[in-house]
């Protein structure tokens, strides 16, 4: 074991909280591994042992996110999708391949999902546009988790307004889905996509809502005027 990956074990063993260890498996319908070590907690030890690992190779700081995902923990997996988006700056595109690896290898529920696609992933499509459209082939997986994956990796670009023909496009692709985490993900996808391009999102729904989950159906709309909620909600 690497010496920093021993000391970030010990701070977490450290740091943890009986009643986070109790409650935290109440959020997930999949078996996970925690610590029980509050996320705040997480986020400040994940920040305290950057410091130390900042001045590495990029791929050296990417073999101790792979030796974090690997324990199967869902703090250090956390751990490990911080420090992978603290270099952001210095993602080239081919790094998909690796950030593919990790949701296809070790992800296991929603919570790392979204954090490593939210964020890591993410920001590496903002910087590679032209990359979007592999998402489109991670939408047919078998793999619950890159499906889910395809979608909520363009939350953050959608609420600026980014990449609406291939977010349109994922949707399509997961509309039918069986699985109601990804429905949930797709649904969160237009949701965002909704808050630059209403009209748009809107008429995707309209078009859709005879067949599309009420859970996707329900997440999409959220934030859309009470009046265009009451129309997308009505069944002919």
């Amino acid at each position: 074991m690497n010496n920093i990956i021993a000391q970030v074990l010990q701070e977490l063993e450290d740091n943890i909280d009986e009643k986070t260890k109790i409650s935290g498996p109440r959020y997930f319908k999949e078996s996970v591994k925690l610590h029980g070590v509050k996320t705040a907690k997480v986020s400040a030890i994940s920040k305290k042992y950057f410091v130390l690992i900042k001045d590495r190779e990029k791929d050296q700081i990417f073999d101790l996110c792979e030796e974090l995902w690997q324990s199967g923990y869902l703090e250090q997996s956390f751990i490990a999708c911080n420090w992978s988006y603290y270099i952001h700056k210095n993602y080239t595109e081919e790094d998909l391949v690796v950030f593919k690896s990790w949701l296809e290898r070790y992800v296991n529920n929603w919570a790392a999902c979204d954090t490593l696609c939210n964020h890591t992933i993410g920001t590496l499509l903002e910087m590679y546009p032209h990359k979007v459209s592999e998402l489109k082939g991670w939408a047919k997986s078998e793999n619950r988790w890159m499906r889910r994956g395809s979608a909520v990796s363009l939350i953050i670009p959608a609420r600026k307004g980014k990449f609406l023909a291939d977010i349109l496009d994922i949707a399509e692709i997961l509309l039918l889905d069986q699985d109601d985490l990804v429905q949930k993900g797709y649904g969160w996808m237009l949701k965002a996509a909704s808050q630059s391009y209403l009209e748009p999102v809107f008429n995707f729904v309209q078009d859709k809502k005879g067949i599309m989950p009420r859970t996707a159906l329900r997440y999409a709309i959220e934030k859309m005027p009470d009046e265009l909620k009451r129309e997308a909600m009505k069944r002919e």
